[in-house]
């Protein structure tokens, strides 16, 4: 049987409050209580109830993590190492602060209020992009909620996030100025308002920047994974267009484009050229490295963790926005024409 903490206060000799006082480190006591108090504690082996403690003190030292599913059954965070990067961070840095963190992963039809009540959370991390009405059911939590990489507006909401339609122009501008005039993009799932489109319309910027026509034909929606890269490098190829360089809207769609390529008999940068977006960890790895937009993937998770605490300890703060810089990162998956 778990001990409990009367189990602890009977062999101590004291009362339940003073064991509580002991373990919080609320009150002063006497060092000859608390000594009594630890021994038993050892003893007995005993682990305080975390969920019993959030519910008597409001405070369950708990955060939720929101991950989107962009289909029914799909677990988008296992198929893009940037998820496993940001929730390592928000791990680490809510464990830094004696917090843990509760992940789930949602579609846009599923409620999160019942969860994040019965859990008494602390606060909440939405990460990416969902429906309206997503965001007018988490207001009615009313706990501290801070989103990563959102459009959302709303006041009632923290953001840190980055600019995806600057990020995409460097891209698009980088392959237009090593002399690429035919480049193609390729996307995840192009939502009004959502990153992708905001990546688009950077891609879009660029073009026009060097009076090239933008062409629907050149768009090339997917999903965000591996897969969908493969597969939209063979549906590029199958529609034999003169595209010299693909600028992909994420370094998976372009290592996943890099293997079709490859596996059609085409070599990056020599026969196609390839640019991401993100700098994952594996894209330094690849053969040619891939040239990418640098984002501090990390620090997004930090500064998420870092903006909800505050939010709990501060209960009266207003909406909170942080934008992180992007870098352009040059390695060897885009070749200069001329």
């Amino acid at each position: 049987m778990r001990a409990t903490l009367k189990d602890v206060a009977q062999l101590a000799g004291v009362s339940s409050a003073t064991v509580s006082y002991v373990l919080n480190g609320k009150r002063t006591i006497s060092e000859d209580t608390r000594r009594r108090v630890m021994e038993a504690v050892h003893q007995l082996d005993y682990v305080p109830d975390l969920n019993a403690r959030g519910l008597s003190m409001r405070d369950s030292k708990l955060i939720g993590v929101v991950v989107p599913q962009t289909e029914p059954g799909d677990r988008l965070m296992f198929q893009n190492s940037f998820y496993s990067e940001v929730l390592g961070s928000i791990e680490y840095h809510a464990r830094q602060q004696g917090y843990h963190i509760l992940i789930s992963a949602t579609d846009a039809n599923e409620s999160y209020l019942t969860l994040a009540k019965q859990r008494n959370l602390d606060g909440i991390i939405v990460i990416g992009m969902y429906p309206s009405e997503f965001y007018q059911q988490m207001k009615k939590s009313q706990i501290p909620i801070v989103l990563i990489d959102s459009y959302c507006n709303d006041y009632y909401y923290h953001n840190i996030r980055i600019d995806d339609a600057y990020g995409s122009y460097l891209a698009t501008q980088y392959v237009l100025q090593c002399g690429h005039r035919e480049a193609a993009f390729f996307s995840g799932c192009i939502q009004e308002n959502g990153v992708m489109k905001k990546r688009l319309t950077g891609y879009q910027k660029a073009l026009a920047e060097f009076g090239v026509p933008y062409r629907e034909e050149y768009v090339f929606e997917g999903q965000i994974d591996y897969a969908s890269g493969v597969e939209l490098a063979n549906k590029l190829m199958e529609s034999r267009l003169p595209v010299t360089a693909v600028v992909a809207a994420a370094d998976i769609l372009a290592i996943g484009a890099m293997k079709g390529f490859y596996e059609a008999g085409l070599r990056v940068p020599d026969n196609i050229s390839v640019i991401g977006f993100d700098d994952l960890e594996v894209s330094q790895y690849l053969t040619p490295g891939l040239t990418t937009v640098r984002q501090q993937i990390s620090l997004k998770g930090q500064r998420a963790v870092e903006l909800l605490l505050k939010h709990i300890a501060q209960p009266d703060l207003t909406k909170q926005e942080e934008i992180l810089p992007l870098q352009l990162v040059e390695r060897g998956s885009v070749r200069r024409l001329g």
